[in-house]
């Protein structure tokens, strides 16, 4: 059973410059990619004062725009909350999600984050895999805080094959290391490629921020979309990873 899973910091529906809302072209740019399951992280819930200021907000929860009819199951997890609304991290899935949950990690005031965790379950095969997405701190303390937690969280599933992904803002790699050592992991493009994937920013893409850590599957390939309006949508690139579900 092969998946086809998209990773995607979307910057809350704006540009690189922040400056233009731009929602509805990363609508059409994911729905191209024809993966099985998106990562989506800075997706905005809700926000009042914004829906009603610009024109073209076409809806004020952004994960149920962008999932519409193409992902039909989805998980959304309510992390950073304001007077105006709420932003996150969402899972969009074509195939049954049975369960789900969203853990607080944050460790300060400033940075509300978040670790979503979902199960799904392949349909006429049984299989399940759990999908876990994240957003780490900018501060390397926070970073180290949040991914004790998760990999505390993880060592538990013993038998179910699951995947990690999301935005680490693992510019040093020591997170990496972190999951390597305690969970015996591999990370998807350092594993075929030799080294991460730069993401950021996605005009000039020189950090390595985003990761996809995976065990008890067979990753087939792994790409960053970085050809043509991908560097003028979000400030982050997307990772295209193809897995293989035995």
């Amino acid at each position: 059973m092969k998946i086809r899973i998209l990773s995607y910091n979307i910057h809350k529906g704006f540009n690189i410059g922040n400056n233009s809302f731009i929602l509805q072209e990363i609508r059409h740019a994911i729905r191209d990619v024809n993966a099985d399951i998106l990562f989506l992280q800075e997706v905005i819930g809700d926000h009042e004062h914004k829906k009603h200021k610009i024109p073209d907000w076409k809806t004020a929860i952004q994960f149920e725009y962008l999932a519409d009819t193409v992902w039909s199951h989805f998980a959304y997890g309510k992390n950073a909350i304001y007077a105006e609304g709420h932003h996150g991290n969402a899972i969009l899935s074509k195939f049954p999600i049975v369960d789900w949950s969203n853990q607080d990690i944050s460790t300060n005031k400033f940075e509300q984050r978040g670790y979503l965790k979902a199960k799904i379950q392949i349909p006429g095969t049984g299989n399940e895999l759990i999908l876990a997405n994240t957003h780490l701190n900018l501060t390397q303390a926070g970073r180290n805080k949040q991914a004790d937690l998760i990999i505390k969280d993880l060592k538990e599933v013993t038998e179910t094959p699951w995947v990690l992904v999301g935005d680490f803002n693992d510019w040093n790699k020591k997170i990496a290391t972190k999951i390597w050592n305690h969970l015996h992991a591999h990370e998807a493009f350092h594993l075929l490629h030799g080294n991460f994937p730069k993401t950021f920013p996605s005009f000039f893409p020189t950090l390595s921020l985003d990761r996809f850590f995976f065990k008890g599957v067979k990753v087939l390939n792994a790409h960053t979309l970085e050809a043509g309006y991908w560097k003028k949508l979000s400030d982050h690139l997307p990772l295209l990873v193809e897995i293989e579900i035995e």
